[in-house]
Order: C-alpha cells, then sequence, then structure tokens
C-alpha cells in the first residue's frame, strides 16, 4: 500500500488573483489535503501573495514563490516543473488560479498518472464542457480542431493549463525544451510530450469562465499561437 502514496504537487501560476486564490487553496486542501500546493506569484499589485502568506500560516503544504515582476506563465510553468524534480515529488499538477478549473478533478488526475506519463483535463472530449461564451468559445473550441487537423495529432485539447505530469515516467522529457512563449506555450507542451512518443490521456473537464477578475489573454496571442503552429508543422513533416 505504501507503493501506491505519492508525492504530489498541485502548481498555478497568479497575477493579481487575490479575490480567487483563498478560496481555491481552501477547495484544493479540503478535496485532498495531502497533496502540496505551490503558488508562484508574479509580483501581483493587488496583494495575492499577500493572501498566500496568510494562509501558509493555515496550510503546513502551502508554498509560495514570489517574483521580481511580471515574468510569464511559461517561465513560471518552468519554474514550477524544475521545483517538482528538484523535490522528488512523483506528480506535478497544474492548473488555473482563476477557478475556472474545478480542483475536485485532481483525485481523477492522480488516478489516471499512475498509468500514464502525461494526463491533460479536456474541454472538448467526451464529457467535457467548455462555458466560455462568444468568440472566447468559437477560438477556443475551433482553435483546438484546427490543431488537430492540422498537426495529425489525435487529441481533443491542446490549450488548457490543467494537466498531470507523471515525471518518474517523463524521463527523456523536460518542459526546458519547449521554446514557445505565452498561451502557445500549452500547446508546445503537448507537441514535445506527443514527439517523443508517450502516451497521452485526456479526461473530461468542464471548463467554468472565470468568476473574479479579467482574463488576461491577449489578442495578439492568436496570431502567435497560428505561427506556432506552422513552425511545428514543420518540424513533424522534416
Amino acid at each position: 500500500i505504501m507503493k501506491l502514496i505519492k508525492k504530489v504537487l498541485v502548481f498555478t501560476a497568479t497575477y493579481n488573483e487575490v479575490d480567487n486564490i483563498k478560496k481555491l487553496i481552501k477547495k484544493i486542501h479540503k478535496l485532498d489535503s495531502r497533496v502540496h500546493i505551490l503558488i508562484i506569484d508574479d509580483n501581483s499589485p493587488d496583494g495575492t501573495a499577500k493572501e498566500v502568506i496568510k494562509l501558509k500560516k493555515i496550510f503546513k503544504k502551502l508554498f509560495l514563490i514570489i517574483r521580481k515582476g511580471k515574468s510569464g506563465l511559461d517561465s513560471a510553468h518552468k519554474m514550477a516543473y524544475r521545483y517538482a524534480v528538484r523535490n522528488n515529488y512523483d506528480f506535478l499538477i497544474t492548473m488555473d488560479a482563476d477557478l475556472s478549473h474545478d480542483p475536485i478533478e485532481i483525485k481523477n488526475f492522480k488516478k489516471y498518472l499512475f498509468q500514464y506519463p502525461f494526463v491533460i483535463g479536456s474541454r472538448y472530449a467526451k464529457g467535457g464542457k467548455c462555458l466560455m461564451k462568444g468568440s472566447r468559445l468559437f477560438l477556443s473550441k475551433y482553435g483546438n480542431i484546427f490543431i488537430k487537423k492540422f498537426l495529425n495529432v489525435n487529441l481533443n485539447e491542446f490549450t488548457t493549463s490543467y494537466r498531470g505530469f507523471n515525471l518518474k515516467k517523463l524521463n527523456k522529457f523536460s518542459l526546458e525544451k519547449v521554446n514557445t512563449r505565452g498561451y502557445s506555450f500549452f500547446l508546445g507542451t503537448v507537441f514535445e510530450i506527443y514527439k517523443l512518443n508517450f502516451k497521452i490521456k485526456e479526461i473530461p473537464i468542464i471548463f467554468k469562465d472565470r468568476e473574479k477578475g479579467v482574463s488576461k489573454i491577449p489578442k495578439l496571442e492568436i496570431l502567435r499561437t497560428l505561427k506556432n503552429i506552422f513552425i511545428m508543422y514543420f518540424k513533424k513533416n522534416w
């Protein structure tokens, strides 16, 4: 039985998430008090880090890294991956801080990470749902269909950050290998793992639109993502 108990790190990157972070941490802890939680905050002017420091007094398995400025999602995820490997975690589960990802799915991620090196939470797999509206839903849904067809990768989801890594199975992989920046980084990660022939498991998730605060996806991101898809296409076919 001891073998079944794995050291699990749940990570989220924050920038101005003071309204959401307390709720998220409490929810994760309530659902599974054994997991460790890592927050990397990019010096949020709204006091997100101060809120986490207060919570650290209550939750002993909560860890915080504050960076000097807004250094980007991709570098925060790379830092979390290094942290997880260095501290000998078995599983790393990454998610958004804005309550769009329900912590109830963490137990599902853990279940599948025993078998698979990489598990991705999918809004577009059977049983999944995306509750975004309007142009955001349109771009997300059809963007993922386009990526699937164009790169000829048999997955329905490439861009969500709700995902799990079995760090002991992903032996040839490191997030440092992913060169794409910003939100394209999430697509780039899936592509690198796929290229190394690791098995990928999609599990359905329900993606809620953020409860509080504003979305931080810049408009230019769509163009950047398209450019990256073409680069990946050529990498795959040369």
